[in-house]
């Protein structure tokens, strides 16, 4: 149950999720590790729940809208390991001269802008930012 060891990662598959992501293969080693011991169901993949059992993330204001970037609109309820470390490579610092197309600034700006983009009209409404800050000064009371 979900302790499967990186070493099934293929060497390959490695080189390939480095050059998308920028993550060190040390990195994606460690954070494969982690994704198998969140794959409850040992299915190669995480769904909503498995993330939101992450201690982390349960007291996050924001919590839900980072999990639900994980999911892509339309797409399949379930996350397999290159798409976790797609959208992981948007939560890495900009390094210069170490660029690659997930973790560009434009692309960090379009990724954060879908957080805020609650019902994805691709607008940011004056609901959606009072929803957000709810959700910040909420968590801050408790």
């Amino acid at each position: 149950m979900g302790n499967r060891s990186s070493l099934l990662l293929r060497e390959e598959e490695i080189n390939q999720i480095q050059e998308e992501t920028g993550f060190t293969p040390n990195q994606i080693e460690r954070l494969y590790s982690r994704f198998t011991s969140l794959d409850r169901g040992d299915c190669g993949t995480l769904s909503r729940e498995d993330f939101l059992r992450i201690p982390e993330l349960a007291i996050n204001p924001l919590g839900d809208r980072i999990v639900h970037a994980f999911f892509e609109e339309g797409a399949s309820d379930r996350v397999n390991f290159r798409q976790f470390m797609q959208v992981l490579a948007h939560f890495r610092p900009i390094k210069k001269g170490r660029d690659n197309r997930l973790n560009s600034r434009e692309q960090k700006l379009k990724f954060a802008f879908k957080m805020y983009d609650l019902d994805n009209d691709e607008k940011i409404s004056r609901d959606e930012l009072l929803a957000i800050l709810h959700m910040m000064v909420g968590a801050n009371i408790r």
